[in-house]
């Protein structure tokens, strides 16, 4: 009984110092492909979510592109989608490829409704799950979310504080 407790306990400080000895560096989507620099926070304010590639640039790299006469994805060169619907099937695409941050973004958008569909948390979640098993990080935090605070699933704070754990993690 003694060592079962002892092994429980040096398992949870091993994971302690797993979760708190990482940090420190941002992850590699907190840099602008194009320029390599590190996007300030917030990066929504500094940044371009570019739904045909699902890249995030930086606004430096978007006003120079334009300023060169290049009105189209800065990244991929991609022509601007004219409207929701476009920008939706764009995302299609790139989830049918089985693209983590496609699905992450999709699930996002059922999720508050946005770029046209109709607020379906179901749906999010699901997209979410498959996310993460493609390896999504924002997804885990998502879900992560949406169990902690039971929006959409059963609230499940345990499983909810998993997910985080999971997306602090990797």
């Amino acid at each position: 009984k003694k060592h079962k407790k002892a092994c429980k306990r040096r398992a949870a400080e091993l994971k302690d110092e797993r979760l708190y000895s990482q940090g420190q560096e941002r992850p590699e989507r907190d840099f602008c492909p194009i320029c390599t620099l590190p996007i300030p926070i917030p990066m929504e304010d500094h940044s371009i979510f570019k739904v045909c590639c699902m890249k995030r640039v930086c606004r430096g790299c978007e006003v120079a592109a334009c300023k060169k006469g290049m009105f189209d994805c800065a990244f991929c060169r991609t022509p601007r989608h004219e409207n929701d619907e476009s920008a939706v099937a764009m995302t299609q695409k790139r989830v049918d490829a089985k693209d983590p941050e496609a699905l992450h973004f999709l699930g996002d958008q059922y999720y508050s409704g946005r770029c046209g569909l109709q607020e379906n948390a179901a749906r999010a979640i699901n997209l979410w799950k498959e996310a993460v098993e493609l390896g999504s990080i924002d997804a885990h935090y998502s879900l992560g979310d949406s169990y902690y605070y039971g929006e959409g699933v059963e609230k499940d704070k345990s499983r909810g504080i998993h997910h985080w754990q999971q997306a602090a993690l990797e």
